[in-house]
């Protein structure tokens, strides 16, 4: 009954079950060979689902990363950004992921430790617009 009174609650559990949906459509999306996984064995399933859920979220963190230094990049050039705007971009983005091209794994550490926050003033978020 409260979900029939409470548009507050209706809101809530839409956004809440849309993001759900979403990660499950870009997983799907990621998955190499289609959605049939080929054995009727329960533990291999569940390995193909976890890795596949891995893999999107590896995806998901990479995208955001590069998300990140984008705004980062621009504040530093002295661009405002908003974090409205920044709320509207989503990580599920699939052009600038090669499926099927060429996978190299590269074994060696990263030069340097990938920055994973705004590192963004006040006045630089609220900055008036030219």
């Amino acid at each position: 009954m409260r979900y029939l009174s409470e548009p507050g609650l209706r809101e809530q559990i839409t956004a809440v079950t849309n993001k759900a949906e979403a990660f499950h459509g870009y997983s799907e999306w990621l998955m190499i060979g289609g959605r049939l996984i080929g054995h009727n064995d329960p533990d291999h399933q569940e390995r193909v689902v976890k890795f596949n859920e891995l893999l999107a979220n590896c995806a998901i963190y990479s995208t955001a990363l590069d998300i990140t230094d984008v705004a980062n990049g621009l504040a530093a050039e002295g661009y405002p950004v908003d974090t409205d705007d920044l709320a509207t971009i989503t990580p599920y983005i699939q052009h600038t992921i090669r499926r099927m091209g060429d996978l190299v794994l590269n074994l060696s550490p990263p030069e340097q430790a990938p920055v994973t926050w705004l590192d963004l003033e006040p006045r630089v978020l609220f900055a008036p617009t030219p």
